[in-house]
């Protein structure tokens, strides 16, 4: 099993690094532009930051557009993977704890400098899921699994959405009745979000690290959304305060003008240096 996996992230590897970036599924080609790399939509997958970055990030807010690449007419590969996980567990909760594990267990944390020999590569939910969906060990650092978890949850029937906070993005899932996780969120005033952070090997679905407790993060839920090249419009602004653990919430407030100031240091400095996050 172990060079089973080898294997595949080798092949991975040298099916992006061959001339036009050719890959199986959904974006059937890369193009390199100027020394970043762009998708079959246009996005760019080695920019997180602007119009047609991967994240659209700008200096207030951003919006996740590698996830729409998965989502309605685009959906393929991880978002079936999310309805088979609906047929096969009925419980909501149990459910949602099978999702995080196969995507915990099964991508194993790469920079992008080691895997891409890019500081910055995004692959979409579709590209990881067609590796670890056949039972092969897929690669890939905070934003794939991320992605991955937010468009594998939408598949299984869950809302879901990307957080961002400094140096770091994971998923959260919307699961109200949840009270197995030590930190509940609330987002743009709705109390029930469960932090999904897949890149520790150990780490259960809800476990949150402390540095992401009272500091200043950004959500945006995802939705099948229109794969565009476009400045987003801002998502409610959020400040994360702890407010109780075992099951209890975290209050969320609206950005003062200092916290406004202070996500603008944030945002743009989030994928210049990543961490791996585990418990």
């Amino acid at each position: 099993m172990r060079k089973v996996a080898i294997i595949a992230g080798l092949i991975l590897l040298a099916s992006l690094l061959t001339a036009g970036y050719a890959w199986a599924s959904p974006s059937q080609h890369f193009n390199e532009k100027e020394g970043d790399v762009f998708d079959d939509w246009e996005i760019c997958r080695t920019r997180a930051s602007g119009e047609d970055g991967f994240y659209q990030v700008t200096q207030t807010t951003f919006r996740p557009v590698i996830a729409f690449e998965s989502l309605g007419e685009n959906a393929a590969t991880a978002y079936r993977l999310g309805e088979q996980f609906a047929n096969e567990y009925p419980d909501h909760n149990k459910r949602a704890e099978a999702i995080f594990s196969f995507v915990r267990d099964r991508v194993r944390y790469t920079t992008d400098i080691d895997q891409f020999k890019h500081e910055e590569f995004a692959q979409n939910a579709d590209e990881l899921a067609d590796i670890i969906g056949g039972g092969g060990a897929g690669y890939g650092d905070c934003e794939d699994s991320a992605v991955l978890l937010a468009v594998m949850y939408k598949g299984a029937g869950y809302r879901s959405a990307i957080i961002i906070g400094e140096k770091h993005t994971a998923a959260m899932v919307y699961l109200p009745d949840y009270n197995t996780a030590p930190v509940i969120f609330e987002v743009g005033g709705e109390p029930g979000w469960v932090w999904a952070e897949a890149t520790g090997k150990n780490n259960p679905l809800g476990w949150t690290s402390k540095e992401y407790i009272g500091v200043s993060l950004a959500a945006y839920e995802i939705t099948d959304e229109e794969i565009v090249a476009t400045e987003p419009a801002a998502p409610p602004l959020i400040a994360v305060s702890q407010a109780g653990g075992g099951g209890g919430g975290v209050s969320i407030t609206r950005y003062s003008f200092f916290g406004i100031i202070f996500l603008l240091w944030i945002i743009p400095s989030l994928f210049r240096r990543k961490r791996r996050r585990t418990r």
